[in-house]
């Protein structure tokens, strides 16, 4: 499947809600959802929509949320189906393990698009090494930190001064801001994953495709 190109804020439109897909404008008045809060495309009125078209929604917003592409999201489920546990939290966890998450959930990227181009672009290590996959899966023990010839970019530097929200200590990743050091300390439990969508859905609509 080829990747979406188009405006992203007609994602969060077609969602009812924000996806927060283009960091700090989500949180500014020039966010579309302040601007045009109705779905895009001609103005009509529109139809209940149907049991499988709530469905389809919930898992397109989910794939938005992640940047995951069709293809690899079906993996990932097939992955959680075969795990022991609840489905749709075993869905949910890989999705936060992703290497983009991570960087974003720890404050180094406004959004997951941003943390996807800054892997993709091998600013960061991970355990030592170079990895410009954002899709690389973490585990516990593992340690991310800027590439020590990046540090001194302005971006970084930015968001230095700017401040990073401290994590709360008990939260599964931790964070060395003067380092730019990243410490997945255990897997994500349910109530530290993304909450924004129905995982009963989502995992409904891939049991007859699956």
């Amino acid at each position: 499947m080829g990747q979406y190109t188009g405006a992203k804020c007609r994602k969060c439109r077609a969602a009812k809600m924000k996806l927060y897909l283009k960091g700090k404008r989500c949180l500014s008045g020039r966010c579309a959802m302040e601007l045009r809060n109705f779905p895009p495309g001609p103005r009509r009125r529109r139809r209940k929509p149907t049991d499988y078209a709530l469905h389809l929604i919930e898992k397109q917003m989910v794939r938005n949320i992640f940047g995951v592409g069709e293809r690899q999201f079906r993996r990932y489920f097939v992955r959680a189906k075969r795990t022991p546990g609840v489905t749709g939290e075993e869905l949910v966890r890989l999705l936060e393990r992703r290497l983009d998450n991570v960087v974003f959930r720890a404050g180094l990227a406004d959004s997951r698009r941003q943390a996807r181009q800054l892997v993709a672009h091998r600013h960061f290590w991970l355990n030592g090494r170079v990895v410009d996959r954002p899709s690389f899966l973490v585990r516990a023990g593992d340690v991310v930190e800027v590439k020590p010839e990046r540090r001194n970019r302005k971006y970084y530097q930015i968001l230095k001064e700017e401040g990073i929200d401290e994590l709360p200590s008990d939260f599964w990743l931790g964070l060395d801001v003067e380092r730019l050091r990243i410490d997945v300390k255990r897997m994500p439990t349910a109530d530290e994953m993304e909450e924004n969508f129905n995982q009963l859905l989502v995992v409904e609509y891939y049991s007859n495709r699956v």
